[in-house]
Formats: structure tokens, sequence, C-alpha cells
């Protein structure tokens, strides 16, 4: 099992910045591959990031590509997401997620990569 804490977010206006944080515990192993989703009212979950651990090989979504930067600390175990030039349309509750070690170091954006989700974060921006 893997647990992930999240940290960070809140509100801000359009234009403004905020950083997510993830800290993962409670494996042996690192997680290969872990990432951010984000769900708005209403609507499915989306992948925004994602981070090969070993590599760090990053991927991001198109909506938020040269906005959005998806990090890592290997020492901390903990992922970060970094949050430039934020919409209206990114407010939505903010979810970290994680692989199980013994999958192999596969990853993209989509949910059937991950196995552990963190407890969520709202991300609020006002126009």
């Amino acid at each position: 099992q893997v647990q992930l804490v999240q940290s960070g977010g809140g509100s801000v206006q359009a234009g403004g910045s905020l950083r997510l944080s993830c800290q993962a515990s409670g494996h042996s192993y690192r997680s290969p591959c872990m990432g951010w989703f984000r769900q708005a009212p209403g609507k499915e979950r989306e992948a925004v990031a994602f981070i090969l651990t070993h590599s760090s090989t990053t991927g991001n979504a198109e909506s938020v590509k040269g906005r959005f930067t998806i990090s890592q600390d290997q020492a901390k175990s903990t992922v970060y997401l970094e949050m430039n030039s934020l919409k209206s349309e990114d407010t939505a509750m903010y979810y970290c997620a994680a692989r199980d070690p013994g999958r192999g170091a596969l990853c993209g954006l989509s949910r059937t990569y991950f196995d552990y989700w963190g407890q969520g974060t709202q991300v609020t921006v006002s126009s």
C-alpha cells in the first residue's frame, strides 16, 4: 500500500500561481510513476501531468502545457505541481496519484496507470 498526503492549494486570482505537494509513504519501493489529476464539479476526473520517478520524464495535458510543471524530490518522496498563469477553468479538486511499485515503470495521462490516490485539495481561481 502507498499512502499519499497532499498539501497546498487554495484560492488565487487569475494569472496567479500555486504549488501542490504530495508525499508518498508506506511502501519499501518507490512508485515508478506519479501524477496529478483534477476534477471540476459535474465533470470527469482528468489527467494533468505525470512523472516517471526513475528518469524524471514528464508529460502534461495540452490544457496546462507551458503553465504547469510537475517535479519531484526523491529524498522527500514528494511530488510537486507548480501551477502558473492560472485560469478560472483550472478551478477543480486536484488529486495526487501513484502507481503500485509492483506494476512496472509505465506511465501516462490516464487513470489506468495509477493505483493509489491522495485525499484531494481544492484549487479555486477567480477571474
